[in-house]
């Protein structure tokens, strides 16, 4: 499996999402917006604090889009096609997570007001 991904697909279907900061542009070590290598479409960070009966974990979900995704701090949301990416490199490694896009969930409480729409 060298140089393949192997992206797992995440159950979402117990598990609740809030945002937990501002969305940030996902940048490279010279601070530069990367982009999706196939569709330069820019890439997104969004911090998610995931919660179950187990508990709540926070994590970073990369998200390509042509604009930041709509979300508010302490809203909840739903991470779409939520995708777990295990990676190695330079002796490190870890879990990179991916979404298609991120969902604000409709009637959800958010430290903004609902803009009626």
């Amino acid at each position: 499996m060298e140089g393949e991904e192997m992206r797992l697909v995440i159950d979402t279907s117990k598990v609740t999402f809030t945002v937990g900061r501002d969305v940030q542009p996902r940048t490279d070590q010279n601070g530069v917006q990367r982009v999706e290598r196939n569709t330069n479409i820019p890439m997104w960070s969004v911090q998610l604090v995931a919660m179950d009966d187990g508990g709540a974990e926070v994590i970073n979900v990369t998200v390509a889009a042509p604009q930041p995704p709509k979300v508010a701090i302490g809203s909840l949301v739903t991470p779409v096609e939520l995708q777990a990416i295990p990676w190695a490199q330079n002796g490190r490694n870890g879990v990179a997570f991916r979404a298609s896009e991120i969902k604000a969930v409709a009637g959800s409480k958010s430290g903004s007001a609902a803009s009626a729409s």
